[in-house]
């Protein structure tokens, strides 16, 4: 199994690429960071006779994986436009909607009280559109995220079970999905 991890933040030190990498070493299986940092918005213009490149890799990276997390902080109590703009790409274009019949799942965070609750489900309600298959518990709302990380950039000991169980967890859903 291969897990897809896409970022929301595009910001060099962001919390939620800090929340990635950790992910990614408690994850027991494969994963695969699917950069969006140079991917621009969609536009059918630029799907339409020679696609535009970066549509081409996005997608061929989506191909790649059998389940994902997506990792995501607020904007404005709504997602982060770069993970809906991964979902738009990758959903049309040649081959079809290329997310369908995958699972998924969403870990949000801010540095807020509220840990992304409504970018959480405004990424699950695009989900359903595009025939994800959403995991619905454990929900991963990560509050005060700038709190959560030692001064080597880890997880802090309080943190690091519940995101871990949040990992085996997904693990577990998705495999009742792949083939």
């Amino acid at each position: 199994m291969k897990i897809g991890l896409l970022v929301g933040s595009l910001r060099k030190n962001s919390w939620n690429k800090k929340l990635a990498k950790e992910v990614a070493e408690l994850l027991d299986v494969e994963t695969y960071k699917i950069d969006l940092s140079e991917t621009p918005f969609y536009n059918q213009d630029l799907d339409m006779g020679e696609i535009h490149p970066a549509y081409t890799k996005l997608r061929e990276d989506v191909k790649k994986c059998d389940a994902f997390i997506f990792i995501t902080p607020e904007y404005n109590r709504s997602l982060a436009p770069v993970l809906k703009n991964a979902i738009d790409i990758a959903s049309r274009g040649p081959e079809g909607n290329l997310w369908a019949g995958k699972p998924a799942t969403v870990f949000s965070s801010t540095i807020g009280t509220m840990g992304g609750v409504s970018s959480n489900l405004a990424l699950k309600q695009s989900f359903t559109c595009v025939d994800l298959i959403a995991m619905s518990k454990p929900e991963v709302y990560l509050a005060k995220i700038n709190e959560l990380f030692d001064k080597d950039g880890k997880l802090i000991e309080e943190t690091r079970p519940f995101v871990k169980s949040a990992c085996d967890a997904f693990v577990d859903f998705a495999k009742k999905f792949i083939d």
